[in-house]
C-alpha cells in the first residue's frame, strides 16, 4: 500500500541507502509541492519543485536504480547536464520516459549526446514532449551509433514528414532497434518509416498512428516479426506504391494484408515487381481494395512468374470478365503438353457484387488445375444455375481441389446445381469441404445432401483390402481385338493386299474399285515416309487391326520394337512376291522366294523366343503375291512349293503354319476372298485359344474411342488424363473416397493399360506418363524418324552416337515436326520431347551413359555412322600380336537388325561399369564395337546386316588364353544376356581372318564349331592331339583371292582350359572302359615298348586281351602326354627358373612384410607403391624424382604368396615429391617395387592385378634383384638377352661388398621409408586401422601358426578366415 512522505525523508532515504529503488517518478508541478508517494517498496514519486531536482540526480547516481520518469519537466541545460551525468554514473538505468516534458533546442541536443555512447538504456518514450521535427532528428543522430537501445515511442507528437525522412535513415543504420512506435498526426510520416524496415530487412515491431479526418485516432500500419505479417491500413496511393517498391527483395514479410486500403492499377504496376522478385512472400490480401481490371492483369503477370506465393484474397473488388480471365490464366493449362504457369499458389478467393466473373476461364481453369487446393468465390451475383453446373462438371477431374467457398453465391440454387453437386462428388473423391452458406439452396435446406455425401467422403472406413492380389476380383473374357501382321520385303505388295483385306472383312458403303491402289495426295506422297501402316476393320463384334510392317531394310529394328507380346491375339502373313520387281515380268528363283520368306520366319521365331511365357506358337500362313503377272504353265510353281515344304519341315515345333499357300493378286479383291476369309476364321480361332483378358478392358478400349472422337483424334493420351478419364467413366477403376487405397486402383488401371498394349489396342509400358492410342501415328511418324535421325549437324567433331539431352531435344524436334502446313500430326502437339526421350530409352532406341545422373549424356545406336567399308585395322601393330576369335551363331532363328543395337546399349553400360576399375576404353560404329581393357583390344561385329550371327575378335600380346577369358567374362555374357529363348552356338574363326580383320561377309566358310573342333582332337590318335592341325579353305571375292589357304594349329585355336579339357575327357573316357573291362593294375614295364614293337604285337580277341590293349593304351597315353610337355618347350622351358626365381622373391618379400614388426608393431602395411592416373588407367610408378606431378600411394594385400592389388582402393594423394620423399623412399622403390615389377614380368602372381601399370623394364632389369639365383644362365634366360648384361653387372658390383653391409644399409632403407609412410599417413589423417580400412580396404590380421601380422583384403578375411585372427589397433 502506497503511503506520502515528506521530500526530506526521500532524499535522507536515499543518502542512507535506506531506500532500494527501482522506479523513480519525478513530477513538476505548478506551485511546486515537496511530497513524495511510495508506491511500492521499490517504486516512489517526487513532487518537488524545479531546484530540487539537481539534488535528487546526483542521489540517484549510486544507486540500482532502473526507470525513470518525467512529468511536466521544463529542461533547463543545467538540468539535463546532471540527467547525463546521472546517465553515465548508473548502469543500472533501463528506462527513460519523458511525458508533456518541454525541450530546448540545447537540452534536446544533450539529450541525444547522452543516448549516443549509452550501453544501459533499451526504452526511451517520449510523450506529449513537442519534440518536433528538429528533436526527431536530433534523436536519430544518437540512435545511428546507438548499439543499445531497443525501443523508442514517440506520442502524441508531430515529428513530421522531415522527422520520419531522418528516423528512416537511422533506421537503415541501426539494426538493433526492436520496437518502433509513433503516434502522429501527419499520416505522412508512416511511409518513410515501414519503408525503411521493410528495404533494410528489419525484424523491428514497428506500429504508426495517426489521425482521420474527423480527428480519430487511427491506425496506419503494423509489423510483427514474430509472425512476419505486413498489416496497411490506410495509406494513399503514392504510400502503398513505396511500400510495395520496399517489399521487392524483402525477406521478413511473409503476410501481406490491405485489405480496405484503396488501390490503383499504378500500385499493381509496381507489385506486379514484387510478385517477380520477392521470395518470401507467402499470403496476399487485396479484399476491398477497388481493383479494376487493369490492376488485376498486372497482378495476374507477377503470377506467372512467382512461384511462392500460396494464398491470394481478391474478393469485394471490382473485376470484369477481362480481369477474371487474366487473373487465372496462371493456373490454366490450355493443352496436355503445357506446363501449369504458377504451381505454387493454393488458396484464391475472388467475387463481391462488383465482380463479373467469366464463366468459361473458371471452368477451363478448374479442369485443368493441378495445384489449387482452395477456391473461394464469394457474394457473387454475376453466375446463373447453369454456370454453377458447368463449373461443377469440370470439378469432376480435378484432383487437386480440396475445399470449394461459394458463400452468397446467388446463382447456386436449383435441383440441377444440386444434381451436378452429388454428381461430381460421387465422382470426385478429393473435395473435402464446400462452404455454402447464405446461398439460396443453403437457405432453402436442400444443402444437406450435400453435407451428407462430403461426411460420407471423409469417413475413413473402407473394405479390407486383399494384399495377395488386387486384380483377383476383375472379371476375364475373351479379347475381341486382333492384330494380323503382313510381314515381307520391299514391294511385295504388302499396301495393296492391306487394303483388299480391309475391304473384304469389313466392306465401305463407297464402291470399291477391282485393281484400285490407295489414292494418296501427291504431295502428301512426295513429303511421307515410308513406314508401319495399320488399317482397322471390324469383323461382327471383333476388332482387326492389320499391320503392315515396313519392308526398308532401315527400317527393320522396328520389326523388334512392335513384336506383340506373349499371349497376344495374332497372326502373321508372311507375304513374298513370286517377281523380282513389279516393273517387269522377270520371276524369282525358289531360292530368292526361300530366302525372303526364310527372314521372316527367323524374325518370328526370335522375337517369339524373347517372350516371358509363351502360351502357344505364332500361327504363319504365307501368301505369295502377283499371281496375275505369271506364266500359269503346269510345274512353275513346283520348286516354289519344295522350298516352302523344306522351310516347314525346318521350322516345325517352332511356329504354327497353315496348310495351304495362298498365291494371289493383292489388288484384286476377288483374288483375295479366300484370304480374307481365311483371315477372318483364323483370327476367331486365335482369340479363343489365347488367355483371357480384363472385362474392363473392352469398356476401356470404348472410352478411349470416344474420348478421341471428342479430342479430335489425338493420337496420344497423357496418363492424368487417363487417370480422369477412369475417374469419370469407368466406375470400376474410380477412386471412391480419399480414404480408398489409392495404390490398388492405380494397379488396376496400370493392369488395363498394359492389357490393352498387348491386345494392341494402345501403346503403354509401365513407367510411362502417355499412352499411344494411334499406333499407327507412333510407328510411321514418330519411330520411323527416329531409326533416322541425322546427328551430324549438331556436332563439329565426329559423330560417336553420344549427345546430351538437350541436343537431342532439338534434333526431335527438327526431325519430327512436319515443316509442310496440314501434312500429317506434328509430334509435338500431342509429346514432349523429353516423352520421346523418355519412349527411346524404353525401347532402347538410346541409353543414359549415368542413369543417376538426371543431365547424363545419352547414346543413339541410329545415329552411329556406317564404317564397314573404310580400310580396317588393329590399332595395336607388333610382330608380338596373338590374334583370337570366335562366332556366336543361332542356327534355328536368327539375330534381327534390332538385337545389334540392343547389344551396343547393353555392352556400352557393361563397359562403362569397368572403365574406372581397368582402364577400358571403347568406341562405335553402326555395326561395330571396339573395346580396349587392359592391353586387349576386341572388335564385336554384326555378321552380316542380315546375319545370323555376332564376331568377337581379340587382338593382343597377351596369350591365347587370356584374351578368350575376357571373352568368356565378358562379352559372351553380355550376348547371350539378350538372347532370350536363343540358343547361340560358338564357333572359332580362322586367326588369318582375325589378323587381316577379312570382312564378315568373306568369312562364311572360315570357321568351324567349338565342340567339332575338341571332337576331332578326341578322334585323333594320342600322339597327334598336340600337332593336330584344322585346314582352311581360301576367301574369294568377286573371282579375286583374298586369302589363300591355310592351317591352324588346335593348340593356337584352343584355350589352356580348353585343351586341357581335351586331355581330361581322354583320360576320362580310357579310364572308364578299363574299368568295365576289370583289367588289374600291373607293374610298368622299365621302358617303352618301340613303335616296331607295338606294331609287330597283335591283340587277342578276348576281354583279356582287350584289356591289356586298353593298358598299353594308357600307358603310352603317359608317354604321349611327356611328349606333349617337351614340344610345349617354347612356352614352359623357364617355368624351372621361374621357380627358383619365385622362391626367392616371396623369400625376399616376406622379409620386407614381416620387416620391423617389434619396433612399430606392424601400425601400417608395409607393401605400398604409387601409381599415376593417366586416360582412365593406371602406371606403375618404378622411380621418384623430385618435382614430380601428383601421384596416389596405393598398398597390397599382404597375405603370404597371394599378395595382389586391391580392386577399388581410394589410396592417399601425393601433391608434390620433394626432396625428402626421394631421400627416404628412392631405395625403397629400386629395390621393392622393381623387385615386384620383375616378378610380374617373368609370370609370377607376386602382385596379382597390376597389369596395365607396368612400365617397360628393358632398362630396369639390371637393378632389380642382388640374389644370387639369378647371376647364373637361369637368370640370364628369364630376363631375356636385353637384360643379362645388366644383371651380371649388378651381380658384380653387389658382390664387391661386403653382405653384412649390404643388409645393413637395407635396414636404414627399410627405416627410411617406413617412417616416411607412418608420418604421410599421420599427415594424411590416416593413422588408425579404421582410417586405413577406409582408404586401402585393408584390415590387420594375425597368422594362426606362427603369429606374424599382415594387412589383407576383405576377401582374404573371408576365405581365410580359418588361418587367420583378426587384431585391430
Amino acid at each position: 500500500m502506497g503511503s506520502v512522505k515528506d521530500v526530506e525523508w526521500a532524499a535522507q532515504g536515499l543518502e542512507s541507502g535506506g531506500l532500494d529503488l527501482h522506479t523513480v517518478c519525478f513530477v513538476l508541478g505548478d506551485p511546486p509541492s515537496s511530497v513524495c508517494f511510495l508506491e511500492t517498496q521499490n517504486s516512489i514519486n517526487l513532487n518537488i519543485s524545479r531546484d530540487a531536482l539537481p539534488r535528487f540526480l546526483k542521489l540517484l547516481a549510486t544507486s540500482r536504480l532502473r526507470n525513470i520518469e518525467f512529468q511536466l519537466v521544463q529542461w533547463e541545460p543545467q538540468h539535463m547536464k546532471h540527467l547525463r551525468t546521472l546517465l553515465q554514473a548508473n548502469p543500472n538505468i533501463r528506462h527513460l520516459l519523458f511525458k508533456r516534458n518541454s525541450f530546448t533546442a540545447h537540452c534536446l541536443s544533450e539529450l541525444s549526446e547522452a543516448l549516443r555512447h549509452n550501453q544501459s538504456v533499451k526504452e526511451i518514450v517520449l510523450s506529449e514532449s513537442g519534440i518536433g521535427p528538429q528533436g526527431a532528428g536530433l534523436l536519430a543522430s544518437a540512435l545511428r551509433d546507438n548499439r543499445s537501445l531497443e525501443e523508442l515511442q514517440i506520442w502524441e507528437d508531430s515529428i513530421g514528414s522531415k522527422g520520419a525522412d531522418e528516423l528512416s535513415k537511422m533506421i537503415e543504420l541501426n539494426s538493433s532497434l526492436k520496437l518502433l512506435t509513433i503516434f502522429d498526426s501527419n499520416p505522412i510520416t508512416a511511409t518513410p518509416l515501414i519503408s525503411a524496415v521493410l528495404g533494410r530487412n528489419r525484424s523491428m515491431e514497428v506500429h504508426i498512428w495517426s489521425v482521420d479526418r474527423r480527428e480519430r485516432s487511427c491506425k496506419m500500419v503494423e509489423f510483427a516479426p514474430e509472425n512476419s505479417t505486413l498489416r496497411v491500413y490506410r495509406a494513399d496511393v503514392s504510400a502503398a506504391c513505396r511500400v510495395a517498391c520496399a517489399l521487392g527483395w524483402n525477406t521478413t514479410v511473409r503476410s501481406l494484408d490491405m485489405s480496405g486500403v484503396k488501390l490503383k492499377s499504378r500500385w499493381a504496376k509496381q507489385f506486379r515487381w514484387v510478385l517477380e522478385q520477392n521470395r518470401t512472400l507467402r499470403e496476399v490480401n487485396l479484399s476491398k481494395t477497388w481493383l479494376k481490371d487493369k490492376g488485376v492483369i498486372y497482378v495476374a503477370a507477377g503470377l506467372f512468374k512467382n512461384q511462392t506465393l500460396e494464398k491470394l484474397w481478391l474478393d469485394g473488388n471490382c473485376l470484369g470478365g477481362i480481369g477474371v480471365e487474366h487473373l487465372l490464366c496462371p493456373f490454366t493449362k490450355f493443352s496436355p503438353l503445357q506446363n501449369q504457369a504458377n504451381t505454387a499458389l493454393k488458396s484464391v478467393s475472388l467475387g463481391g457484387a462488383r465482380t463479373k466473373i467469366g464463366n468459361a476461364a473458371l471452368v477451363q481453369m478448374l479442369s485443368s488445375n493441378e495445384s489449387v487446393a482452395f477456391l473461394g468465390i464469394h457474394d457473387d451475383e454475376s453466375l446463373k444455375a447453369d454456370d454453377i453446373v458447368q463449373i461443377f462438371k469440370s470439378l469432376e477431374r480435378n484432383a487437386s481441389l480440396r475445399r470449394l467457398s461459394l458463400q452468397g453465391c446467388k446463382g447456386v440454387k436449383g435441383e440441377a446445381v444440386l444434381q451436378a453437386i452429388m454428381e461430381t462428388l460421387n465422382v470426385n473423391p478429393w473435395i473435402e469441404h464446400i462452404d455454402l452458406a447464405r446461398t439460396p439452396l443453403h437457405l432453402s435446406g436442400k444443402a444437406e445432401a450435400i453435407y451428407h455425401r462430403l461426411g460420407h467422403n471423409n469417413s475413413q472406413e473402407t473394405e479390407p483390402e486383399s494384399e495377395i492380389d488386387v486384380l483377383k476380383d476383375l472379371q476375364m473374357t475373351v479379347p475381341k481385338c486382333a492384330r494380323v501382321f503382313l510381314c515381307g520385303q520391299e514391294s511385295a505388295g504388302k499396301t495393296a493386299l492391306c487394303n483388299s483385306l480391309s475391304h473384304n472383312i469389313s466392306p465401305s458403303k463407297l464402291p470399291y474399285l477391282d485393281h484400285m491402289r490407295t489414292l494418296v495426295n501427291p504431295v502428301e506422297q512426295a513429303v511421307r515416309t515410308p513406314g508401319m501402316r495399320i488399317k482397322t476393320c471390324r469383323d461382327e463384334d471383333t476388332k482387326i487391326s492389320i499391320w503392315n510392317l515396313a519392308g526398308q531394310h532401315e527400317l527393320y529394328s522396328l520389326h523388334d520394337l512392335m513384336f506383340p507380346g506373349h499371349g497376344s491375339p495374332c497372326l502373321f502373313l508372311v507375304v513374298s512376291s513370286l517377281l523380282r520387281k513389279p516393273s517387269n515380268r522377270e520371276p524369282k528363283t525358289p531360292s530368292e522366294i526361300e530366302e525372303d520368306i526364310h527372314y521372316w520366319l527367323r524374325f518370328i521365331v526370335s522375337n517369339s523366343r524373347r517372350a516371358v511365357q509363351q502360351c502357344m506358337l505364332p500361327s504363319v500362313t504365307i501368301v505369295l503375291t502377283h499371281s496375275d503377272r505369271m506364266d500359269q504353265q503346269s510345274g512353275s510353281l513346283e520348286g516354289t512349293a519344295s522350298v516352302i515344304q523344306r522351310l516347314r519341315d525346318k521350322f516345325q515345333g517352332f511356329v504354327e503354319f497353315y496348310p495351304n499357300v495362298f498365291t494371289v493378286d493383292a489388288r484384286s479383291s476377288a483374288s483375295v476372298s479366300k484370304l480374307s476369309h481365311h483371315v477372318r476364321r483364323t483370327t476367331k480361332t486365335i482369340l479363343e485359344r489365347v488367355p483371357r483378358v480384363y472385362q474392363l478392358c473392352n469398356d476401356v478400349a470404348q472410352v478411349l474411342s470416344e474420348w478421341r472422337r471428342e479430342n479430335h483424334n489425338k493420337p496420344a493420351m497423357r496418363w492424368k488424363e487417363f487417370e480422369d478419364l477412369c475417374q469419370v467413366k469407368v466406375p470400376s477403376l474410380r477412386i471412391r473416397s480419399r480414404h480408398d487405397n489409392k495404390d490398388k486402383v492405380e494397379t488396376r488401371r496400370k493392369a488395363v493399360a498394359t492389357s490393352l498394349h498387348h491386345i494392341g489396342e494402345v501403346i503403354y509400358f509401365d513407367d510411362m506418363c502417355f499412352l499411344i492410342l494411334d499406333c499407327e501415328w507412333f510407328c510411321g511418324e514418330v519411330l520411323t524418324q527416329l531409326t533416322r535421325l541425322d546427328a551430324r549437324k549438331q556436332s563439329s567433331s565426329e559423330n560417336n552416337g553420344f549427345l546430351c539431352r538437350k541436343d537431342l531435344e532439338k534434333i526431335l524436334i527438327g526431325s519430327l515436326q512436319s515443316n509442310i502446313p496440314g501434312m500429317g500430326l506434328n509430334v509435338f502437339e500431342n509429346l514432349e520431347a523429353k516423352d520421346v526421350i523418355q519412349m527411346m530409352l524404353k525401347l532402347e532406341l538410346c541409353c543414359e551413359v549415368d542413369p543417376s545422373d538426371p543431365d547424363s549424356a545419352l547414346l543413339i545406336p541410329s545415329t552411329l555412322e556406317e564404317g564397314r567399308w573404310r580400310p580396317q585395322r588393329w590399332q595395336l601393330n607388333s610382330p608380338d600380336n596373338n590374334y583370337v576369335g570366335r562366332r556366336l551363331q543361332c542356327d534355328d532363328m536368327f539375330l534381327t537388325p534390332g538385337f545389334f543395337p540392343r547389344l551396343q546399349v547393353h555392352l556400352h553400360k557393361k563397359i562403362m561399369e569397368l572403365k574406372n576399375q581397368h582402364g577400358a576404353s571403347y568406341s562405335l560404329e553402326k555395326y561395330l564395337i571396339s573395346i580396349n581393357i587392359n592391353g586387349v583390344h576386341v572388335r564385336v561385329e554384326l555378321g552380316g546386316q542380315l546375319g545370323y550371327s555376332i564376331d568377337v575378335l581379340a587382338c593382343s600380346t597377351k596369350s591365347t588364353t587370356e584374351m578368350l577369358s575376357l571373352f568368356q567374362l565378358l562379352i559372351i555374357p553380355a550376348i547371350q544376356s539378350l538372347c532370350h529363348g536363343i540358343t547361340m552356338m560358338e564357333y572359332v574363326l580362322r586367326s588369318e581372318c582375325v589378323k587381316n580383320l577379312i570382312p564378315p561377309r568373306n568369312r562364311r566358310n572360315q570357321f568351324v564349331p567349338l565342340q567339332q573342333l575338341k571332337r576331332a582332337l578326341l578322334s585323333v590318335p594320342a600322339d597327334s592331339i598336340y600337332d593336330y592341325q584344322h585346314t582352311w579353305d581360301s576367301v574369294v571375292d568377286s573371282g579375286s583371292q583374298i586369302l589363300g589357304p591355310g592351317f591352324d594349329f588346335a593348340r593356337d585355336l584352343l584355350s589352356d582350359d580348353d585343351f586341357r579339357e581335351v586331355l581330361h575327357c581322354r583320360y576320362h573316357d580310357l579310364y572308364n572302359l578299363a574299368m568295365e573291362l576289370q583289367v588289374p593294375q600291373e607293374e610298368s614295364t622299365e621302358h617303352p615298348p618301340t613303335a616296331s614293337e607295338e606294331i609287330a604285337s597283335s591283340v587277342e580277341p578276348t576281354f583279356v586281351g582287350i584289356a591289356k590293349g586298353v593298358e598299353a593304351v594308357l600307358q603310352r597315353l603317359k608317354i604321349i602326354e611327356q611328349e606333349i610337355r617337351d614340344v610345349k618347350q617354347e612356352i614352359q622351358g623357364l617355368r624351372y627358373y621361374e621357380h627358383r626365381l619365385l622362391i626367392e622373391l616371396h623369400r625376399k618379400v616376406n622379409y620386407l612384410v614381416n620387416y620391423n614388426t617389434q619396433v612399430e608393431e606392424r601400425k601400417a602395411p608395409n607393401m605400398f607403391y604409387f601409381v599415376r592416373t593417366e586416360n582412365y588407367s593406371r602406371r606403375l610408378i618404378t622411380s621418384i624424382i623430385s618435382g614430380m606431378n601428383p601421384l596416389r600411394l596405393q598398398m597390397l594385400c599382404e597375405y603370404r604368396r597371394e599378395m595382389h592389388v586391391v580392386e577399388d582402393q581410394i589410396g592417399c594423394e601425393l601433391m608434390q615429391v620433394d626432396n625428402i620423399t626421394v631421400k627416404c623412399l628412392a631405395p625403397h622403390m629400386k629395390n621393392f617395387m622393381k623387385l615386384v615389377t620383375f616378378a610380374l614380368k617373368i609370370g609370377a602372381h607376386l602382385a596379382a592385378g597390376m597389369g596395365q601399370m607396368i612400365p617397360d623394364l628393358g632398362r630396369e632389369v639390371a637393378h632389380l634383384i642382388d640374389s644370387p639365383i639369378v647371376y647364373g644362365a637361369a637368370g640370364a634366360a628369364a630376363a631375356g638377352a636385353a637384360g643379362a648384361a645388366g644383371i651380371a653387372a649388378a651381380g658384380n658390383k653387389n658382390r664387391n661388398m661386403n653382405s653384412r653391409d649390404i643388409q645393413q644399409q637395407q635396414q636404414q632403407h627399410l627405416r627410411a621409408a617406413q617412417q616416411w609412410l607412418m608420418d604421410f599417413l599421420r599427415e594424411h589423417g590416416c593413422s588408425t586401422g579404421k582410417d586405413i580400412a577406409e582408404k586401402f580396404g585393408l584390415w590387420r590380421v594375425r597368422y594362426r601358426d606362427d603369429g606374424q601380422i599382415a594387412w589383407i583384403c576383405r576377401r582374404h578375411m573371408y576365405t581365410r578366415a580359418c588361418e587367420i585372427v583378426e587384431a585391430p589397433i
